[in-house]
């Protein structure tokens, strides 16, 4: 039995349906049994819980041979990161009482940078948490999510895919959320370790590819264009980020065109990804006409 936070979500899906092809049993942690009914169908043992309380969390771990673990997705987050850090104290309680055979935790290329990356600090506070935890800990440090692009299937129709990627000639590290789950799956269920790992998980691309790709898949001739810097704070509105608050998305964008999230840092393994961008936008505009 392995437990998998965040099923209804692109990573957690992904996992849960790498080990559910692996033949495991796998259990959820979820707020919405009917948001999560389709997995509860495929045999996935579902629990009431949340992550904002500890002891559904450890009631969750309870019997299982692993559990990948990740935070709720702030991108609007407090100036002092107190949604995060919530977060953390409760699954650093949960994993300290039920001390569980493994843990994978969510991470992201930047977590080992203790600031001047926005909303990465969340992980960066994760990492630093979960250090003292007994159990055997891998650290999923993935790139940027080739899904975050998605948005290029509506608004690409005229030729061009607006970037915060600046130069778009520049690679930095990009992965597929399903490349993800593939990889926290076999670490769940591969051989054991002891102490922990940091794995960084993605491939070097730049935003002209992931254009180029997306217009393939569109039949069209896509370029990448790079939002102007002073634009940020308004296209980050577009996204839904409340006005006045795109501060931390602004300097990880900022953190990611520095260079901060490139592959090679010390101490870690690296696996590079599989799945490109031009397969998750076929997959999703597949998806959408069937």
């Amino acid at each position: 039995m392995f437990l998998v936070t965040g099923i209804t979500g692109k990573v957690g899906g992904a996992t849960a349906e790498h080990l559910l092809a692996h033949g495991k049993e796998v259990r959820a942690l979820v707020r919405n049994r009917e948001k999560a009914a389709s997995w509860a169908n495929q045999g996935v043992e579902l629990v009431d819980g949340d992550w904002n309380v500890s002891a559904t969390i450890e009631q969750a771990l309870k019997g299982v041979e692993g559990a990948f673990v990740m935070l709720p997705p702030v991108w609007a987050p407090s100036p002092d990161y107190k949604e995060a850090k919530g977060v953390i104290a409760n699954y650093v309680e949960a994993l300290a009482k039920a001390a569980p055979p493994r843990v994978v935790a969510l991470s992201s290329m930047g977590a080992n940078r203790a600031s001047g990356h926005g909303v990465i600090t969340a992980l960066w506070l994760l990492e630093q948490a979960f250090r003292d935890l007994n159990s055997p800990i891998a650290f999923v440090r993935a790139g940027g999510f080739f899904e975050n692009f998605l948005y290029g299937l509506q608004v690409a129709q005229g030729g061009t895919l607006p970037v915060y990627n600046s130069p778009t000639n520049r690679k930095s590290t990009m992965v597929a959320t399903n490349d993800i789950g593939a990889e926290v799956a076999t670490l769940l269920t591969g051989p054991a370790w002891s102490g922990q790992r940091i794995v960084e998980i993605g491939s070097m691309v730049t935003a002209d590819e992931v254009a180029e790709q997306l217009g393939e898949v569109l039949n069209l001739d896509v370029k990448a264009f790079a939002i102007p810097r002073a634009g940020w704070a308004e296209a980050f509105e577009q996204f839904g980020i409340p006005k006045g608050r795109t501060g931390p998305a602004e300097e990880m964008s900022e953190a990611v065109n520095a260079g901060w999230m490139d592959l090679g840092v010390a101490g870690t393994e690296h696996v590079a990804g599989t799945t490109s961008a031009r397969d998750v936008f076929a997959a999703a505009q597949k998806a959408v006409t069937a």
